[in-house]
């Protein structure tokens, strides 16, 4: 199949002589945010690898209701899963960065590292297929609080605390670590058959009781109890402990908790349930949070499809928290699972509609912990990474998406289960991890990639192209992106490129030297296949820089919903 891409080829066609240089001075970015950077590997620790299992606790909790080690689930017609610890740590962590930063990730985002209950939970109902019911649950996943000033205590090892753990990452792997934050809620309270120790209670860094749900619905809390004072009287999520947003001593200890952390190591917060707290919380916290470490990025989850419902998080007077692109999720997933067409990816990128404080700042996802995998083959994993690290916005993938592991289930039927060292041993050999590590690494050593403007993105049916530039105090780089995800050879013709001198291919090294005898790019582009043409020379032609010049105005925020 042949592609011209028309549209390229008559705006560059149109440019006047290659001779009449840009001047340099002029700057092209979509983002300076200096995480923008990374990529981000993301994992829940207790199911990555066991590397200690002295920690593991097997007869923690008591009988078998109350267990908090691997206690299986089956839901009818699935696979089983499970519902407990199951051994992985941060030494399981450490023995396999190497893997994680050789694959091409700068960071790793783990769940939460804080204290959570001893036992099961007894109360709620037992969990289906879809969301909903924590009968059965321990707190593996890190999410159920306790105390939040504490590491739980299934994580580090003897001489491996986690100021070690993260300082190991960073300098002998240049692994930077995102904490996971939760101010929402903390561990179920409520609907037990009799009080359980920990669930509903809320302690403090000197170990202090300073909040207790005692096993009440919400609207039995008692406004004149100070134990009741930390929490809504009205239902949230679940049976969770809903945490009173309007009292100022629950802002003060999230702040005094988040902000010890700050000192062992931590480089970025991901924000849980951000949605589920009014905006004026959320300012509040990041204004005392930055007032520590200036600069600090922080992201969020709102779970929307809505780009405007999630897209306030990121204005400044919201407090500038960058969201994970949950629009961008769902158009991925029609894309690269369920065939549709590329153009489906147009939408969610958001380029000129000044709708985020920022665009280039979201991060970019396809599956996580919350929700389904994504129910892809093998050339839709590869296809989806090779959009993934080169189109717009921070890249986030899921552990052991590298090889497809439990595409297509959800939290009860195998989304979370247990990765283990072998499946690492053997990833190497796998096509999607392949095809990952040559992409991902490519991003990690192009700054255009990582921070330039996208402009002139086409669509074919199974294809797409653009191109990403930045430029300023004095670094340079234009990158052409060509994407195939169809299951035959296309070629891709532009009768003209921006600038001139070496054009190199990030991908097999072939380079294509624009100079008075350059007659086009003709690329042939394999199934499944993308090539990335870098040129670091200055542009050339004034009706592009043109077009620069607009989608540097138009990416600014001036809408608001």
């Amino acid at each position: 199949m042949r592609i011209i891409v028309a549209g390229i080829a008559v705006l560059l066609a149109s440019c006047a002589s290659q001779n009449d240089a840009v001047r340099e001075s002029r700057d092209y970015y979509g983002t300076l945010e200096p995480f923008a950077a990374e990529a981000v590997y993301f994992l829940l620790t207790d199911r990555f690898v066991d590397g200690d299992p002295s920690n593991n606790f097997p007869e923690q909790g008591g009988g078998p209701d109350t267990r908090t080690f691997n206690r299986p689930i089956h839901v009818p017609g699935y696979e089983p899963a499970n519902m407990g610890y199951l051994g992985g740590d941060f030494k399981g962590v450490l023995d396999n960065a190497a893997y994680i930063a050789d694959m091409g990730f700068t960071a790793i985002w783990t769940t939460p590292i804080v204290d959570n209950p001893d036992e099961a939970f007894t109360g709620s109902r037992v969990p289906g297929r879809g969301p909903g019911g924590d009968k059965g649950k321990s707190g593996f996943h890190g999410y159920w609080g306790v105390n939040f000033f504490v590491v739980d205590e299934h994580l580090e090892s003897d001489g491996l605390t986690f100021a070690d753990f993260t300082g190991q990452l960073q300098r002998a792997h240049d692994l930077k670590y995102v904490l996971d934050v939760v101010c929402n809620h903390g561990s179920p309270a409520y609907t037990m058959p009799a009080d359980q120790p920990d669930f509903g209670e809320l302690y403090d860094a000197a170990g202090e009781l300073v909040a207790d749900h005692q096993n009440l619905h919400p609207s039995e809390l008692d406004a004149n109890n100070p134990l009741h004072a930390f929490y809504n009287r009205e239902p949230g999520l679940g049976e969770l402990s809903d945490l009173n947003e309007t009292n100022p001593e629950v802002l003060d200890y999230f702040v005094a908790a988040y902000a010890q952390w700050l000192d062992q190591g931590v480089d970025a917060f991901r924000i849980d349930t951000i949605a589920h707290m009014p905006h004026a919380y959320w300012k509040a916290f990041s204004d005392r949070i930055r007032e520590k470490r200036p600069g600090l990025f922080m992201f969020s989850e709102n779970f929307a499809y809505d780009a405007t419902a999630i897209a306030p998080n990121t204005w400044p007077e919201n407090g500038k928290i960058s969201v994970l692109d949950f629009p961008g999720k769902q158009a991925m997933n029609r894309v690269f699972a369920d065939g549709e067409n590329y153009s489906e990816l147009a939408d969610y990128l958001h380029l000129e509609s000044g709708l985020y404080d920022n665009p280039y700042d979201l991060m970019t996802f396809y599956d996580n912990h919350d929700m389904d995998r994504m129910n892809a083959a093998t050339h839709g994993f590869i296809d989806a990474n090779n959009w993934l690290f080169t189109s717009r916005g921070i890249p986030v993938v899921y552990y052991g998406s590298e090889i497809g592991f439990e595409a297509g289930t959800n939290e009860h039927t195998g989304n979370r289960n247990y990765f283990g060292q072998d499946n690492i041993d053997g990833a190497a050999s796998h096509p999607i991890h392949a095809a990952l590590t040559r992409i991902a690494n490519i991003r990690k050593n192009s700054v255009a990639l990582q921070r330039g403007l996208q402009v002139y993105t086409g669509f074919g049916a199974r294809s797409a192209s653009f191109f990403r530039v930045y430029q300023k105090d004095g670094v340079r780089q234009t990158a052409l992106v060509l994407l195939n995800g169809g299951d035959e050879a296309v070629t891709m013709e532009f009768g003209q490129l921006p600038a001139s001198g070496a054009w190199k291919d990030a991908v097999t090294g072939h380079i294509v030297q624009v100079d008075d005898d350059f007659t086009g790019l003709v690329q042939e582009i394999a199934p499944h296949g993308v090539r990335v043409y870098l040129n670091d020379a200055p542009l050339t032609h004034p009706e592009f820089v043109k077009l620069l010049d607009e989608a540097q105005a138009a990416k600014v925020r001036r809408k608001t919903p």
